[in-house]
């Protein structure tokens, strides 16, 4: 069966910079896979890259079939992306957030779900509040939010659970079992790696913009993920 989203020799340069340098990586649907390494790994470039966000400068990068590099659009539309930072206006409200995620998403029915994603993530009484005053893990909660809403056949979560109170943590977690239970495609982002593994079925380790190994999540001991990374 082919991958949901399949990334063969993907390298991406900023200047002379090369952020990613050369990963492999494959996600199937109805699994979440996580990504794990420290800062400065290309995670964060990778999910972007797969986000339609940041081209390509070499490689190939499917996600459901289409190509990053040559329809990108396309791409934004089948993905739900949950950005390391940023993404949300300032002077605008949750709500309005929901509002205008369903708006370009076409989703002429999305306020039960929107109201009942807001109340998961404790954000139900600060639904009307302008989000330039939200502590930063108010502001990842409302991003994995943003994310799931139209239920995507592919989630992006890039650090999701960074600077996030235990709600925050647990309706992440239950977003990310919604999404697999309904056969979506879930690639998780992180340098937590005990909630990285409670989320996700596998685990793929970079270091350096280069993938160095992929397992089974149970397999991934604290010890064996040090010597990951070292």
């Amino acid at each position: 069966m082919t991958p949901v989203i399949d990334i063969r020799d993907l390298h991406v340069r900023f200047g002379e910079v090369e952020a990613v340098a050369g990963i492999d990586l494959a996600a199937d649907s109805g699994r979440a896979t996580a990504l794990l390494g420290r800062n400065g790994a290309g995670k964060s470039t990778t999910m972007k890259v797969l986000a339609g966000v940041v081209p390509p400068t070499s490689g190939t990068v499917l996600v459901a079939g289409t190509d990053v590099a040559a329809d990108p659009l396309a791409v934004k539309r089948t993905v739900g992306y949950c950005p390391d930072v940023g993404g949300l206006v300032p002077r605008a409200t949750p709500w309005e957030h929901l509002q205008l995620t369903a708006r370009l998403r076409r989703m002429p029915e999305w306020e039960t779900r929107g109201r009942d994603l807001l109340e998961r993530f404790g954000l139900g009484d600060v639904a009307h509040r302008v989000v330039g005053g939200f502590s930063h893990g108010m502001s990842r909660r409302l991003s994995v939010v943003l994310a799931a809403l139209h239920e995507p056949a592919v989630l992006l979560l890039d650090e999701p659970f960074d600077g996030v109170d235990p709600i925050g943590v647990e309706a992440t977690l239950e977003v990310v079992a919604d999404a697999r239970a309904r056969g979506a495609c879930i690639l998780l982002s992180t340098h937590l790696r005990d909630l990285a593994l409670e989320a996700c079925a596998s685990a793929i380790v970079l270091r350096g913009g280069s993938s160095v190994a992929e397992m089974d999540a149970v397999e991934l001991t604290s010890e064996t993920y040090r010597a990951l990374l070292d």
